[in-house]
């Protein structure tokens, strides 16, 4: 009897480099990363598509389990369907500054947010992430996927960071909760909105909370 060979391919995509310049760029991109922020004011200056393009792309070879990439991103740039979703989600935001913990509105204090997300409307681009639970087989049986906020999370930090790389500024927004995306886009029951990642250049007036982020003694630990 002849033996299968398994399906895999040879790792002719890995290449390694010598220890300093694996120093060198770990360390460019590090201090590149450190300049990612978020931004709450954008500017209706267009995007190029293909800059888009090639950063779905890269966040299209994040790993996930058992390789069933569940994600699907819809991408916004229709101006009445952008005013539809920022007016769903300003309902919902309303509801949550109406109802959320005194702790949780203490904590979002510094960052100047509030009930009104004029961004969603201004910004070129939208990003509607949605999570794939499942798929529908020919018999109508459904076919589970796994890990799937897991795999879409690490999607989307692919995205963010292609697109901070490109030039591009971002947001990430959770209105909740985010079933209204479902309708207004369209899209299955089997598939979960995660959020919305609002994309494109920063105003000229754009400006940021003064933040600190965590040393990596503060978050990293080497046993």
């Amino acid at each position: 009897m002849t033996r299968r060979p398994p399906p895999f391919d040879p790792l002719s995509t890995y290449e390694e480099y010598p220890p300093d310049e694996m120093r060198e760029r770990s360390r460019r991109f590090a201090t590149e990363m450190q300049r990612r922020r978020t931004v709450r004011q954008f500017s209706d200056r267009p995007v190029p598509r293909a800059v888009l393009d090639n950063c779905l792309e890269a966040a299209g070879t994040a790993p996930s389990g058992a390789n069933l990439q569940p994600w699907h991103f819809v991408v916004v740039e229709s101006l009445p369907l952008k005013r539809q979703i920022r007016q769903a989600a300003e309902r919902e935001e309303l509801r949550f500054y109406q109802s959320a913990p005194p702790a949780w509105l203490a904590a979002l204090a510094p960052l100047g947010t509030d009930a009104e997300k004029p961004y969603l409307e201004v910004a070129p681009y939208l990003i509607a992430i949605f999570a794939q639970r499942y798929t529908t087989a020919a018999d109508g049986s459904r076919l589970p996927h796994y890990y799937v906020m897991e795999s879409v999370g690490i999607a989307t930090g692919i995205l963010i960071t292609a697109l901070h790389h490109a030039g591009l500024a971002t947001l990430t927004h959770t209105p909740n909760p985010m079933g209204f995306l479902n309708h207004l886009l369209d899209r299955p029951p089997a598939e979960r909105p995660v959020m919305l990642l609002v994309v494109g250049f920063p105003a000229a007036e754009a400006v940021v909370p003064r933040i600190h982020r965590k040393p990596i003694e503060g978050f990293v630990t080497y046993r």
